[in-house]
């Protein structure tokens, strides 16, 4: 029949979920303390948890010697063969010493320890259960405010919503539910400290995968996430099954899983479109729902000009240019995007800069152009060698069209500095203009200004007087 102390190990085990073991070294070493304080340190003790007895045992061990000079680590030969008859000098006695001793002092500071060692085991035992699910969406209960952050309750342990991980826009009070995903797991000597979010993009991935049956059976996959939180977020998704439309998958039947994800998000825009390996297909996908009329690509810059009808501009661009920001970062592109009126004419005025410089005419602009120079500033940052590419073009001549081309956007530039300087100052003289005249519009002349005034302030002051 297990004693009470076997029983109380077991039912401290089952309750806070600490093992055994820890549990009976932590009775050895709080039992190995309150003897220390009771006898002091010039003791050698053994503790030992008998499981048979169900019983912590101390040994108090003494070397069997002819003549003792330290009561406290020897014992007479005499001594010792009263208690063991096979006892011999150079021997180590062990003598179980009794436990009631030690007093109530000594008591009180075992508690302590064991208190101590439950504290450190069930911190351990929460790190080591959230360590691995970094990545997870949890529920909590909002348990109270400090300095912003907000405190939740996870039932074991409690984490942290700090306030950079919050959306701007939504509020919570004492006891609501929240969801949030778990960002990062630290340990500390105070214990762990778990870290969520609601404004990571990973976490509007996490609620698809929740909701969406494809995704957590790896059939679609969300490659992307770009999110404003508590405006908009953009999410791209690819099928490895043809036969599965990744975005009807993550939209649902009548718009259910996606509507369960704008819901737990309060509100914020959900755009789900189809990756494609193609980045030009891609950011058109991305752009959704304004249509591309054409995409320009710069490898080299990564970046593209997509060009778009005149009435779809600014649903390309978004309110306060959100849907092209968002677009960019989903795609990985810089991108500019402008209207099919503006692109034709920057590409006449390209084709007009070419036809400025000198000895270009009409075929060699058109050579130049359909190589992919558009403009004489194309021409100015090319090299020989790019501009060898056009068909006809020499070493030599590719020189001296790199220099014209220098020196005329060189001069172009001087011209636009000196037209801004010029409508600077007239704007500065329309100001000085408005100053000077009077109320009726009319201006005194110069010489008579002063005198006037002066006979103004004199019949002020006669009629003060």
């Amino acid at each position: 029949m297990p004693s009470d102390l076997t029983r109380m190990i077991d039912q401290v085990s089952r309750e806070k979920g600490v093992e055994r073991e820890v549990l009976i070294a932590a009775l050895e070493e709080a039992v190995r303390a309150a003897a220390r304080k009771k006898f002091g340190p010039d003791y050698d003790l053994e503790v030992n948890y008998n499981e048979e007895m169900g019983e912590i045992e101390v040994f108090e061990f003494k070397e069997v010697v002819e003549n003792v000079t330290n009561d406290h680590l020897q014992i007479s030969l005499e001594e010792a063969l009263k208690m063991d008859s096979e006892s011999e000098v150079g021997d180590s006695l062990g003598i179980k010493m009794d436990t009631d001793a030690f007093g109530r002092i000594a008591a009180q500071s075992a508690k302590q320890v064991i208190m101590q060692r439950l504290k450190e085991a069930e911190r351990d035992i929460v790190y080591d259960d959230f360590k691995n699910r970094k990545g997870e969406i949890i529920n909590g209960i909002v348990q109270r405010f400090d300095r912003g952050s907000i405190i939740v309750n996870l039932g074991r342990t409690e984490a942290e919503l700090p306030p950079k991980e919050q959306v701007p826009k939504e509020s919570y009070k004492q006891g609501d539910r929240i969801r949030a995903y778990i960002l990062d797991v630290k340990q500390f000597s105070r214990g762990p400290q778990i870290i969520l979010s609601r404004t990571h993009p990973n976490f509007v991935s996490a609620l698809f995968e929740n909701e969406v049956p494809e995704i957590s059976e790896g059939i679609v996959e969300i490659k992307q996430v770009a999110r404003e939180p508590g405006g908009r977020a953009k999410i791209a998704v690819a099928s490895k099954d043809p036969d599965v439309d990744p975005v009807g998958a993550c939209v649902g039947m009548k718009g259910t899983r996606v509507q369960a994800v704008v819901q737990e998000l309060r509100g914020e825009k959900i755009d789900i479109v189809t990756w494609d390996p193609d980045p030009a297909k891609f950011i058109c996908n991305a752009l959704s729902p304004a249509e591309i009329v054409r995409v320009i690509v710069d490898e080299g810059n990564q970046s593209m000009e997509v060009v778009v009808p005149d009435d779809q501009l600014s649903l390309a661009i978004g309110k306060r240019g959100q849907n092209v920001r968002l677009a960019s970062r989903l795609t990985g592109w810089k991108l500019d995007v402008t209207s099919e009126t503006n692109y034709n004419q920057a590409l006449k005025d390209g084709y007009r800069s070419l036809l400025d410089l000198k000895g270009i005419g009409p075929k060699w602009a058109s050579e130049l152009y359909e190589e992919g120079f558009r403009s004489a500033e194309d021409v100015a940052r090319a090299t020989v060698e790019d501009l060898l590419s056009v068909e006809g073009m020499t070493e030599k001549r590719a020189e001296q069209l790199i220099e014209d081309a220098t020196n005329y956007i060189a001069s172009v530039r001087e011209q636009e500095r000196k037209d801004a300087e010029e409508a600077a100052n007239v704007s500065g003289d329309e100001e000085i203009e408005i100053e000077m005249n009077d109320g009726d519009g009319s201006r005194p002349e110069e010489g008579d200004r002063t005198e006037e005034s002066a006979d103004h302030l004199n019949e002020n002051e006669d009629g003060k007087g």
